[in-house]
This record gives C-alpha cells, structure tokens and sequence, in this order.
C-alpha cells in the first residue's frame, strides 16, 4: 500500500474550492509497484475533477502495518483502501 500526498488544480467549482484552486489531497493506493500506484494516484484525482497533480511525498506501508488493528482503527483512508482499493481525502488546509 502507498500513501501520496498530493496537491491538483481544480477543473469546476466543489463546495469550497473554485476553478482554478489548488487542493492538497492524501491519496491511499493498495499496488505493490510505486510507478503503478503514482499513475492510479493521479487518473483517480483526475476522475474527481482536478489537473495538474503533483505528487509531493510518497510512503510505502508494509503488510504488517496495514494489518496492524490499532493502524486500521485510527486511519479511515486505510481502512477504506483495504476494502475498495484505494481513498482520496481532500483536506482544507
């Protein structure tokens, strides 16, 4: 599982953010290929309506601490990754 931090600019107007803004995103990839998982990264934050995604940090979490029940517990992104795959949390900053 990879962990991006993230920053796009917006393609249309979301409830705070308007054409043209950029917003910083965490986004969690399950793919063992860091080159993989940076192109899911950005076709995923592309689908949501933003361009330009510059990836700014990358982590790679082991199995270990993906399964580790108090990491699932205190992570909502991971837990959500774990089931579908991947997660997107846009942040306000």
């Amino acid at each position: 599982m990879y962990v991006f931090s993230a920053s796009a600019t917006a393609t249309k107007s979301f409830d705070d953010i308007n054409i043209g803004d950029k917003a910083p995103f965490i986004v969690y990839i399950d793919f063992k290929d860091l080159f993989g998982a940076e192109t899911l990264c950005k076709v995923l934050v592309m689908r949501e309506g933003f361009k330009d995604i510059e990836i700014e940090k990358r982590q790679w979490l082991t199995p270990e601490k993906c399964q580790d029940p108090k990491i699932q517990q205190a992570d909502k992104g991971l837990r959500e990754a774990l089931k579908a795959g991947f997660a997107i949390q846009l942040f306000s900053e």
